[in-house]
């Protein structure tokens, strides 16, 4: 794989296209579709990176229905952005950066929509010694993640859209309309940027927003919309929960033996109160305060798997996890204690097993 960025030994957290490596490049040598121009991948290839391939040894690294994975590729393939929409913890960012990691070998190209106040965070500034020295030339131009994406012909990642000013969203009309930046100081054609084959938009923003009500009515034209869910199956989400905290675990350098009942009781838990229903049908309080998303429950495991292991001996316990179940989902709404207490009470009290018997032993936890 070509131009893939650097990335330092000891880094905390490696980029989708240096973690799946040898996936991807087992996929380009063996993807026989045709690819979009630019693309490393065909559509199908993809859609294999991201829902997996057992006969290829692919893992499956996003949980969501086919049709929709692969009406977002397809988007891609457009002269049209996709924004992807959904409640806070729904691996929106990861879905963008499992795109751009098959579609253009590099996920790194991002920008953040609350960072950005001026145009020159969204396009370009200058390298002010060689402007001092040299005046505006396309050596001293500064590009942003975006105009790279169009001078090099791949997928650019905008997180949190929405929070960035209106006034901002409105200048990447022209890069999705026309695919073009004209940067004035240059004079020629050295001032016009356009873009290469293969670039495209791929933007997050939550739901729960209140900027996603006052997004560009004009930007919002030029973009397909796809909400991302929960998941909705408790198996498959406990079987993400249980993936992404071993892989948590490999990268913090701890061997913790993850017991799948423990992981099951605090899945369940997350799945029940998010929902306001339980496994079986009865309804139940919802939490004001926490997004008891998916990946809250991995950052509620991983955060158990190093308590076990620096403390704990290396087995992770229900007394673990209930410690860090308890401050995740207590944040700052007075009245979320109550409803955890009663849902302790009206359906932890009445589970079967073991590890339901020993949290609810430990519901004084929740004072």
């Amino acid at each position: 794989m070509k131009n893939n960025p650097v990335v330092t030994k000891g880094a905390q957290r490696e980029p989708a296209e240096s973690v799946y490596r040898d996936e991807l490049d087992k996929l380009m040598s063996m993807d026989p579709g045709p690819r979009p121009p630019g693309w490393l991948l065909s559509p199908r290839g993809v859609e294999k990176f991201l829902l997996g391939d057992e006969k290829l040894g692919v893992e499956r690294k996003f949980v969501a229905e086919r049709a929709m994975v692969v009406r977002i590729i397809i988007s891609l393939c457009t002269s049209r952005g996709c924004l992807l929409v959904g409640e806070p913890g729904t691996a929106k960012s990861l879905l963008s950066e499992l795109l751009a990691a098959a579609i253009s070998g590099n996920s790194t190209l991002t920008l953040q929509g609350g960072a950005i106040s001026q145009v020159s965070q969204l396009l370009y500034s200058w390298n002010e010694a060689l402007l001092h020295t040299e005046g505006p030339s396309r050596k001293a131009l500064v590009p942003s993640p975006l105009l790279r994406g169009m001078m090099e012909g791949r997928l650019v990642r905008f997180e949190e859209i929405a929070r960035c000013p209106q006034a901002l969203q409105d200048a990447l009309l022209s890069v999705l309309s026309d695919r073009v930046v004209v940067i004035p100081e240059l004079p020629g054609d050295d001032g016009v940027i356009l873009a290469r084959e293969g670039f495209n938009l791929v933007a997050t923003s939550n739901s729960v927003d209140e900027g996603v009500h006052s997004m560009s009515a004009a930007l919002k034209r030029r973009m397909d919309f796809e909400e991302i869910r929960p998941i909705r199956h408790l198996d498959d989400e406990i079987g993400v929960v249980m993936r992404e905290v071993a892989r948590a675990n490999r990268r913090a350098g701890i061997e913790v033996a993850l017991e799948q009942a423990v992981v099951e009781v605090l899945v369940t838990i997350f799945h029940e109160l998010r929902n306001g229903q339980t496994l079986d049908g009865r309804s139940t309080d919802r939490l004001a305060g926490a997004a008891l998303s998916t990946a809250e429950a991995v950052s509620v495991a991983h955060a158990a798997s190093l308590n076990a292991w620096y403390y704990g001996g290396g087995a992770m316990t229900v007394e673990h996890m209930m410690h860090h179940l308890i401050g995740s989902a207590l944040k700052d709404q007075p009245e979320d204690r109550r409803r955890l207490k009663h849902y302790f009470e009206t359906t932890v009290a009445m589970r079967k097993g073991s590890v339901w018997q020993q949290a609810w032993a430990l519901r004084s936890l929740i004072h």
